[in-house]
């Protein structure tokens, strides 16, 4: 059984940096492209950034891009999100999931239809 748990959330102020944490059991992330959503209030899963297996190819979202750095430790299990110069519009639940493909499909990488397994979210609250 896969499971797939993100920590690190937490409230923070304006300009302030957090780094999420996922870790991920009962299959190799080494195989396959990992993937960081949001939600915020109110409002749709939205794609934040894709990295692929070996972390040689990544996309952000145009929201996030300069401020948030996605890496991955394939031994570990494990994918980071590091979130600097937080602002109010980054308030969400952010989600970490696993895709089923081992490299990046542009086509695919804001379908949630790819992801097959996803974490429970962590909560990210930036006040100004």
């Amino acid at each position: 059984q896969v499971h797939v748990v993100e920590s690190g959330g937490g409230s923070v102020q304006t300009g302030d940096s957090l780094r999420l944490s996922c870790v991920v059991s009962g299959l190799s992330i080494k195989d396959h492209v990992m993937g960081w959503f949001r939600r915020a209030p109110g409002k749709e899963r939205e794609f934040v950034v894709v990295i692929n297996w070996n972390g040689g190819v990544i996309e952000y979202s145009e929201a996030v891009v300069g401020r948030f750095t996605v890496s991955r430790d394939n031994p570990k299990n494990t994918v980071y999100l590091q979130m600097n110069s937080l602002k109010p519009e980054d308030t969400a639940i952010y989600y970490c999931a696993v895709q089923s493909l081992r490299d990046i499909t542009f086509s695919t990488i804001k379908d949630e239809g790819y992801y097959p397994y996803w974490g429970q979210g962590t909560q990210v609250t930036v006040s100004s």
